[in-house]
């Protein structure tokens, strides 16, 4: 591939881009491998399976054109993905080394989406791999109920890619619109396999697009944060949302309802709504509520206490985020003592409010999201000391 674009990047300003650059790259590559092979066929080990194909003259030129079709290389992308969601490993190890083997995650990014630590990560990825060349696992696309064990972790390997890039880790930037783009890619191309075009697929699918419609809406020209009350729907991605609208109707042909049909229903919630003042609160609340008991996570409850507290007042929803199961795991995630921080700033609790926003400046590496709280630090402590005057000026009368 190297020597391909080589070639390309000499040839090219020369003799001009071809009609078809992607075919020429092929042709090209193809008949690299093929004086390769032809080279070294006995001095080079290939896979099992075509390793006799490639030692003949007669069968090595056809076996490399079936490698080269297309339709071919989007199967062996779904061939590397399910192999790494071998159901062998552990679920964890599967989706952690899938991230960084396919998805090109950092390992502390792996540990941010796993709310873990790096060294519990990369046992996690070792482990895996040893396991690999141990059992000497096949790339290959499992079938029946094999497909089924598999696909649910390939599923959250995609959420998790998608979430890394709707609100990334990464310090200097909040969207990574890359990553965004490849979790539609991969997942539209499981829509587009017969083996895995299922209900769940659609309703994964059908979140991504409804919750990335908001993309440009999240940050304003200087590419600071605007959360959902602020931000001007006119900019939300339309076509975006008649995709996700699209395929959340097809997830509905299955029997069973998964975390991704749920969580896409809030968000179509949220994309057709008129206005946030407007936005069906009480039915997003009564999905949250289902969500919650099949899916007890911790990051969930905290989403649910947020709904609460548009409901029923910050109050409520700090007693709901104070009653979490499982709350220890979002330790050091800073949306915990942000949320905390604004619930306690809506109830005018100034010095509560200003502790949590420290803990969440405390917690967040990231530049944007640092930018956003100290401007909210900001914010409070100037209203707590104008409230500090008026309550003694109050006082002297």
């Amino acid at each position: 591939m190297q020597d391909t674009l080589l070639k390309a990047v000499q040839q090219w300003p020369y003799s001009g881009i071809p009609q078809n650059p992607s075919a020429w790259l092929f042709k090209v590559a193809k008949n690299n491998a093929l004086d390769i092979i032809r080279r070294e066929k006995f001095q080079i080990h290939y896979a099992e399976d075509i390793t006799h194909l490639l030692e003949s003259e007669w069968t090595v030129i056809p076996t490399l054109n079936d490698l080269f079709l297309d339709s071919e290389i989007k199967d062996d992308q779904l061939r590397m993905i399910f192999t790494c969601c071998y159901p062998g490993l552990p679920a964890e190890s599967q989706i952690a080394l899938t991230l960084k083997t396919l998805c090109g995650f950092s390992v502390p990014e792996i540990a941010h989406a796993f709310l873990t630590n790096e060294a519990t990560i990369n046992k996690r990825l070792y482990r895996a791999k040893q396991q690999i060349r141990e059992e000497r696992i096949r790339f290959e696309i499992p079938s029946g109920n094999e497909l089924a064990d598999r696909l649910n972790n390939v599923l959250s390997t995609l959420y998790l890619l998608f979430n890394e890039g709707y609100s990334s880790s990464h310090a200097d930037t909040l969207i990574r619109e890359d990553l965004v783009d490849e979790a539609i890619r991969l997942t539209t191309l499981l829509t587009e396999h017969p083996n895995t075009n299922t209900p769940a697929v659609h309703a994964l699918l059908a979140l991504i697009y409804l919750h990335a419609s908001r993309m440009q809406s999240r940050t304003d020209a200087t590419g600071d944060i605007i959360l959902l009350p602020e931000q001007d729907r006119s900019r939300w991605n339309q076509d975006f949302i008649s995709k996700g609208l699209y395929h959340l109707d097809r997830s509905a042909g299955g029997e069973k309802i998964t975390r991704y049909h749920m969580e896409a229903a809030i968000a179509s919630y949220h994309s057709t709504a008129e206005s946030y003042e407007k936005t069906d609160w009480e039915s997003i609340l009564n999905i949250y509520n289902r969500l919650y008991t099949e899916f007890p996570s911790p990051v969930i409850g905290l989403n649910r206490a947020i709904v609460i507290a548009q409901l029923y007042g910050p109050e409520q929803g700090i007693k709901e985020i104070m009653t979490l199961s499982n709350a220890e795991l979002l330790e050091h995630y800073y949306l915990l003592p942000g949320t905390l921080g604004e619930l306690y700033y809506r109830m005018k609790e100034y010095a509560n409010a200003i502790a949590q926003i420290e803990r969440a400046l405390e917690l967040t590496d990231s530049a944007v999201e640092k930018r956003f709280l100290q401007k909210k630090l900001e914010k409070i402590h100037a209203e707590a000391k104008q409230h500090t005057k008026e309550d003694l000026h109050n006082r002297m009368n």
